[in-house]
């Protein structure tokens, strides 16, 4: 086991290289750029390539590609380049094309503050493609570690699911510097309960099944007969076609073989919810760390008050909101993005509400004081902008 000081853009380079990534290509974004600059260095070092793109849109249709010839491959970026990886996600999710994204998050709109943490992308990293009609996975890290994790986790659900996956990170997490341990050995790999899915490829003739079945091996150029690859709904043998039935068929797989096998997906962290608190704290990312803080120290002073941290955000965890609670969302942005869904998703008689920050963390001390006058039965009051009543 190798231990190290370091970032969380050099957890994900090293998470990607262990995963069995040889192909990256991107464009140099803040706080993203430190990926393309490891990997650049390290590939190849292991037989890899680094690809340095024209922009963002061509940095995700290079890493098709590459998948599409075998190899697997990931890209990063933040928040104004995201939004130009629609049409080659969209080739990707149709087409069911193993990649990797990563995202990581700084204040916006657009190009915002290049140096400050925000969460401004959870509903486009759900709808990043037109057209709908498709479910998609995205992880979100906390910490250095946790970055290496659920990088290797990336890749393993591309594998098996045949799907991009996104990586939904923030500046805190890509930037901060933490204890890093970096895997040496296959044995080394399983102790840490990383899974390494190597990259196999479709016979054919049946590249795209009328079922929700994953584990399929995705569909590789040259190797099977008659596997296009193209944006156009496909028949079974990957054919163009316009007929509605088989969009049908091809938009009901894209959609069930990721639902219909969330077990595989889901992941969450829970503090204090045992004794069925009044108020629950829930935050993703580097927030949550302020969230579980904050929960101890209310539970110390006898506040019914629980937290829920959710790693794994698409397909949304539904079932997590079925209990009757006031729902508190930390949220690293101004508008209120997750709040919306916990709003959607909770059980009758609950009640949504929201702390927004943008570009720095909120403190322990006024997530207390929240928590203390949703228990009161108070609305959060809007202090200038500081705090937003939802």
């Amino acid at each position: 086991m190798r231990r190290v000081f370091d970032t969380g853009n050099a957890a994900i380079t090293e998470a990607a290289i262990v995963a069995g990534c040889r192909v990256f290509a991107g464009y140099p974004i803040t706080p993203a750029t430190e990926i393309a600059e490891n990997m650049a260095r390290r590939l190849p070092e292991v037989g890899g390539y680094y690809v340095q793109a024209e922009d963002e849109c061509a940095a995700l249709h290079l890493c098709n590609g590459a998948s599409l010839g075998g190899l697997k491959a990931m890209t990063a970026t933040s928040g104004p380049g995201f939004i130009l990886f629609a049409d080659p996600f969209g080739w990707a999710v149709s087409a069911e094309i193993p990649v990797v994204i990563v995202d990581a998050q700084r204040v916006g709109p657009v190009s915002g503050i290049t140096g400050a943490p925000g969460q401004g992308e959870l509903y486009l990293s759900r709808y990043l493609a037109h057209g709908g009609n498709y479910e998609t996975i995205v992880l979100a890290p906390s910490s250095v570690q946790e970055a290496f994790r659920l990088t290797v986790r990336a890749f393993a659900l591309a594998e098996r699911f045949r799907t991009p996956v996104t990586l939904l990170a923030d500046q805190m997490v890509t930037d901060g510097w933490e204890a890093l341990a970096i895997p040496e050995t296959s044995d080394e790999r399983a102790a840490m309960g990383l899974e390494v899915v190597p990259r196999r490829a479709h016979p054919g003739p049946d590249f795209y099944p009328a079922s929700d079945a994953i584990d399929v091996p995705p569909v590789v150029l040259g190797r099977g007969a008659g596997g296009a690859c193209s944006d156009w709904t496909p028949t079974e043998r990957g054919h163009d076609t316009e007929e509605v039935e088989a969009q049908h068929k091809h938009a009901h797989r894209l959609i069930h073989k990721i639902r219909r096998h969330r077990h595989l997906i889901d992941e969450h962290e829970a503090w204090g919810l045992e004794d069925d608190p009044e108020v629950i704290l829930v935050s993703y990312g580097t927030p949550s760390r302020v969230v579980k803080s904050a929960v101890a120290r209310a539970r110390a002073e006898g506040l019914r008050v629980g937290g829920l941290r959710l790693v794994s955000l698409w397909p949304f965890p539904d079932h997590l909101f079925a209990r009757r609670a006031r729902y508190l969302s930390v949220e690293l942005n101004w508008d209120g993005q997750l709040v919306r869904e916990i709003q959607r998703a909770m059980s009758p008689g609950s009640s949504a509400h929201f702390f927004g920050r943008c570009g720095e963390l909120p403190r322990v001390a006024e997530l207390c004081e929240a928590s203390r006058a949703l228990l009161r039965g108070e609305r959060l009051a809007r202090r200038g902008w500081e705090l937003e009543a939802y």
